[in-house]
């Protein structure tokens, strides 16, 4: 085993030790579900800056916390089961490698992927639906792009791009109808509608709106402080600014 990973562990059985750290010794892995959540999107975040040096710290804090949760879990398993555990789900998934499986396309190929999922499965007692594979607390806009995924892997989507189209322009017309009558409720359900029928047009696209949205949230925040930026120099306090004033910082952000 990788030198590197035996010292981690050792220093996990020391933090959990008589003498180790009370916080630590009081955790559970139910505890550190949260942590984990908050690491991975910290990793997430390093990875789109590119940022090597942080890419690198999150990746050990991210391996930190999955090896403390195996230390609590050893009475019920072990690395080496875990390890053979998704090797041979790898191997499985992929016939067209180390199997004799011909795959012409990659359509062709996630239509494998989902039968062989769906097996899976059907082999687990507690998953009766195609969805039970997807994490329930993923967040609302990632797993409503998994969602329209499977389900078109299983073929119930619209048969081409100017079908969903239509249906996108059918569920906006909704939202301005139930925006008229301002019934909250009803806008709160088609506006989430639109949403996620706008999300499978994403898909259809081979663009991911989780990523999309970051990058305009990225985008917009760097604008904006281009914007306080040029308001400082220009000794202005943006929240004396007019909107067109606003708007003429902004064209100047964009244009640097």
């Amino acid at each position: 085993m990788y030198s590197g990973i035996k010292e981690l562990q050792k220093i996990i059985n020391i933090l959990l030790g008589p003498n180790g750290c009370p916080w630590d010794r009081e955790q559970t892995p139910q505890s550190l579900c949260d942590y984990l959540i908050e690491e991975v999107f910290e990793l997430v975040d390093a990875i789109h800056r590119e940022h090597l040096e942080d890419i690198k710290e999150e990746l050990g804090d991210v391996f930190f916390l999955l090896f403390f949760v195996l230390k609590l879990y050893e009475d019920k398993f072990t690395l080496d089961e875990v390890l053979a555990g998704v090797t041979a789900k790898m191997v499985g998934r992929h016939p067209h490698v180390f199997g004799q499986t011909k795959i012409d396309n990659l359509e062709e190929l996630l239509k494998m992927w989902e039968k062989i999922k769906k097996q899976e499965q059907q082999a687990k007692a507690h998953r009766k639906s195609v969805f039970d594979s997807i994490p329930p607390h993923l967040p609302p806009l990632l797993r409503a792009y998994r969602i329209n995924s499977k389900a078109a892997r299983s073929g119930f989507t619209w048969p081409d791009n100017k079908s969903q189209e239509e249906k996108l322009q059918e569920e906006w017309q909704e939202w301005l109808k139930a925006k008229e009558r301002q019934d909250k409720a009803r806008m709160e359900e088609e506006f989430g509608d639109y949403l996620f029928c706008l999300t499978e047009y994403a898909r259809r696209h081979q663009i991911k709106p989780n990523t999309a949205l970051h990058r305009a949230n990225q985008k917009f925040l760097q604008r904006f402080q281009k914007m306080e930026e040029l308001a400082r120099a220009k000794n202005l306090n943006l929240e004396e600014l007019s909107l067109k004033e606003l708007n003429i910082l902004w064209e100047q952000a964009k244009r640097l």
